[in-house]
């Protein structure tokens, strides 16, 4: 081997990264005077990216795998630069990797009251909490919408912005979610989905994507709490019990006044109170068991000659039809059909064609 052969290669540099941090999105190599040189070796490992930009504009982006850099395996960067032939200069890039795999467990929570508007309870707050997963899926996109230039990007540095569109999206969901407020509590599985869509068709924009979503709780002011408790007793409680019920407790707490006439008092109101429910239960009972109006009885329309008579009874139509005027093949019509149909296909008029005999069979 020459002198110069063995120069050429000593000169010939490894680029790559281990990362030990646990929390570092990008990462710069670190070049003097970012001088690269031709048939150098780039490593790009599992979970990793490298994005090569050459005077602010990104050219080529690689994925998992070892690479010679030659101007034939880097055509953007060999467009950007005009080398119509093999360049065997050294020259320059900044090369950024992107760590591509989970980061998991991040913390999200509703740092003011959310107010949303519910056409039951009126203007309510919200609050919550919860934990998301994301990874980058693509480093050009990522260095060009979020992380820009700098030499060393955190999971710090970006969980502010996440979390602001993690709240914006929150809110948004919950308001179109159609899932009503006293349900959250049995419903965060199906809410924390909705987010998830949602954000990831923001997210998609940044080189971005929410592996994982999760609310773990959803909280609201005492008062609005009792309130939706009440509310749902409400089609659970048997009115009379009821009722019964609090005849019972107004008498035992008449019963433990002292004084024949604070005892009196109190048996009056709770006895008061008692039939005033029995009353409103009995009314609602008598409603339920009103019967309904009688069905209006069957009115068909006949057509004869391209002309619409009628309309005609049942019994009418029975005796058309012993007459002869009326046959299976002739179009009626009654409401609530949506065309002019046969007789003979109707089944409210096939108990007046079963008396009728068919037509006698030929002489002879």
């Amino acid at each position: 081997m020459g002198i110069f052969d063995k120069l050429k290669h000593e000169f010939i540099d490894i680029i790559d990264w281990t990362d030990s941090s646990g929390d570092t999105l990008v990462w710069k190599f670190p070049r003097y005077e970012n001088e690269i040189k031709m048939n150098a070796k780039l490593t790009v490992r599992e979970s990793q990216q490298a994005v090569f930009l050459n005077e602010g504009v990104i050219a080529d982006v690689y994925q998992p795998g070892m690479y010679t850099l030659t101007t034939q395996n880097m055509p953007i960067l060999a467009t950007l630069r005009g080398w119509k032939y093999g360049f065997e200069s050294p020259f320059k890039a900044d090369v950024f990797f992107i760590s591509t795999r989970q980061f998991v467990d991040q913390r999200w929570g509703t740092k003011n009251p959310i107010t949303l508007s519910d056409e039951r309870f009126g203007m309510i707050e919200l609050r919550a909490f919860g934990s998301f997963s994301y990874r980058v899926t693509d480093g050009g996109k990522f260095i060009k919408e979020i992380a820009g230039t700098d030499g060393r990007y955190t999971t710090e540095d970006i969980n502010g912005q996440l979390r602001s569109l993690i709240m914006t999206k929150f809110s948004n969901a919950v308001g179109s979610g159609n899932i009503p407020i006293e349900k959250f509590a049995s419903n965060l599985e199906d809410l924390s989905s909705l987010v998830q869509e949602k954000l990831n068709q923001d997210f998609e924009s940044y080189g971005l994507k929410i592996t994982k979503f999760l609310i773990e709780n959803v909280s609201m002011p005492e008062e609005l709490k009792k309130e939706i408790f009440d509310y749902s007793r409400l089609n659970k409680i048997d009115m009379q019990k009821l009722s019964q019920f609090r005849t019972t407790q107004s008498i035992e707490t008449a019963a433990a006044n002292e004084g024949i006439g604070g005892a009196g008092i109190g048996l009056g109101v709770g006895l008061g109170m008692g039939n005033m429910v029995a009353n409103n239960f009995n009314q609602a009972q008598q409603g339920l068991n009103t019967p309904p109006p009688p069905p209006q009885p069957l009115q068909f329309f006949i057509a004869v000659n391209g002309q619409q008579t009628g309309p005609f009874g049942a019994e009418q139509m029975a005796q058309m039809a012993q007459s002869g005027s009326l046959t299976r093949e002739t179009q009626v019509w009654k409401a609530g059909m949506s065309a002019w149909t046969q007789a003979g296909a109707v089944a409210e008029l096939a108990s007046v064609f079963s008396t009728i005999p068919p037509p006698p069979p030929p002489v002879g």
